[in-house]
């Protein structure tokens, strides 16, 4: 799954760089956003994140590019990685700024753990909607009529 995010004046620290808990908020609710989509009905919470890496410091205006994919799941759990990656909008290239392991459990009524129900794992690696959005993203790159209008702006 991926997301985009406009660095802010709001968002920033007192040395005038993006502040790392905004960061760190911003991680957690797009991997949340992320397994809620693949595991509808369940109600996770996020019980660790792994391996924080803020690789370069990032500046007002910067358009962050977050991707996000599940790489496990346990029977309560699900893992998903988190890579940020900072477009710079003159030249087109972008450059990886930050990187995360995110860990959630699924939760019942009462707070307690409960399985990640079969029915919603086969879901998840089939017909998610997330991995319907990506597979026509895909085919939309591969277009000619996307690469025509990257080049050209219009």
């Amino acid at each position: 799954m991926e997301n985009h995010k406009l660095v802010l004046p709001e968002h920033l620290n007192h040395y005038g760089y993006l502040f790392g808990g905004n960061l760190l908020k911003w991680v957690d609710e797009y991997a949340w956003i992320a397994a809620s989509l693949e595991h509808p009905g369940c109600k996770f919470v996020t019980i660790g994140m792994e391996n924080l890496a803020f690789k370069k410091s990032i500046k007002l205006g910067t358009i962050l590019r977050f991707d996000v994919r599940r790489t496990g799941s346990g029977n309560t759990s699900v893992h998903y990685q988190v890579d940020v990656f900072a477009d710079n909008l003159e030249t087109g290239a972008e450059a990886s700024v930050f990187s995360t392991s995110v860990t959630f459990v699924c939760l019942n009524d009462a707070g307690d753990k409960t399985p990640v129900s079969q029915q919603q794992r086969a879901a998840s690696t089939t017909d998610c909607p997330i991995r319907k959005l990506d597979r026509a993203y895909s085919r939309l790159k591969t277009s000619a009529c996307f690469r025509f209008s990257s080049v050209t702006g219009q």
